[in-house]
């Protein structure tokens, strides 16, 4: 069964709760794409830029930050298709995660990660390459 055969985009509202408990803010900066998956108590600061391509999967209760109040850092951050991002892990500004890529759960991801790989940690580095993608 297709886990995403009814899904629809949803209804984001500025600083509130989605009907599946993620919130975004500054909402009218974040592009969404085509079946994407996003855990609860997910926070997404929106600020720069956040663009979330289609199929993502993104684990409950991560940070995705466009701007950073603590170390002045701002920039786009771009989730590429079909990567995904583990449970309780944070995104920091600039950052993009590469198509097919697999974030490890608690990981703080500040550099690029590649297309087709499996990074893990803090920071977050490259622990292996996919050599199959579906």
């Amino acid at each position: 069964m297709d886990r995403f055969e009814n899904w629809e985009y949803p209804e984001i509202e500025e600083g509130k709760l989605t009907k599946y408990n993620w919130v975004v803010q500054h909402k009218d900066k974040l592009k969404l794409g085509y079946k994407t998956d996003i855990g609860a108590f997910t926070y997404i600061i929106a600020k720069q830029g956040v663009v979330i391509e289609d199929y993502v999967q993104i684990g409950s209760h991560c940070s995705i930050y466009s701007i950073s109040t603590i170390d002045h850092k701002e920039g786009v951050v771009v989730l590429r298709e079909n990567c995904r991002v583990g449970s309780h892990s944070m995104v920091m500004p600039g950052v993009t995660i590469g198509k097919n890529s697999i974030i490890g759960a608690f990981s703080f991801v500040n550099k690029n990660i590649p297309a087709n790989v499996i990074a893990a940690g803090v920071p977050a580095k490259v622990v292996k390459k996919i050599t199959h993608t579906s």
